[in-house]
């Protein structure tokens, strides 16, 4: 497990519903979650003592052609705002530095996740236009914001 201070970060590899709860706070249908779970790698930031629900989670994938993406980052809603996020980002890519050129995320087009991405180093890439209006069986809100394209990211490794 890797980490410093009150918080570590593993690996999981089995058992990964086990934390629906916090990917469903990042991607909120099942069966979206489900089209890249078992394929990427999986990792849970938990305090140290062990005590406790896991803080943090990030699923990352193979894109392939050296391209690395986030496809899920979520934390607790009560532990938001504290680094959490930014700091799941940052073992990520320092994991695969080497491995990928590229670490890619794509999000909807929020006054809450683009900040944030923006924050950690990203800059916009491309958008696929209508993707959550298409692959979504409801409509997604965040922020106020009525979720229609997917807005891609991307920083070097």
């Amino acid at each position: 497990m890797g980490g410093e201070g009150q918080w570590v970060i593993g690996e999981v590899s089995e058992n990964r519903k086990e934390y629906l709860d916090l990917l469903l706070l990042a991607d909120e249908q099942e069966n979206m979650i489900d089209r890249y779970l078992d394929r990427g790698w999986m990792y849970v930031m938990k305090d140290r003592s062990g005590d406790g629900p896991a803080a943090a989670v990030c699923v990352v994938t193979d894109e392939g052609k050296g391209v690395l993406e986030i496809k899920n980052l979520a934390v607790r809603r009560e532990l938001q705002g504290r680094g959490l996020g930014r700091r799941m980002v940052e073992f990520a890519a320092d994991r695969f530095r080497g491995r990928f050129q590229i670490l890619q995320v794509g999000t909807g087009d929020s006054p809450l996740t683009l900040p944030f991405y923006k924050a950690c180093g990203f800059a916009p890439s491309h958008v696929v236009k209508n993707f959550f209006t298409d692959h979504y069986d409801h409509p997604i809100w965040e922020g106020g914001v009525l979720l229609r394209d997917m807005v891609y990211l991307r920083r070097e490794l």
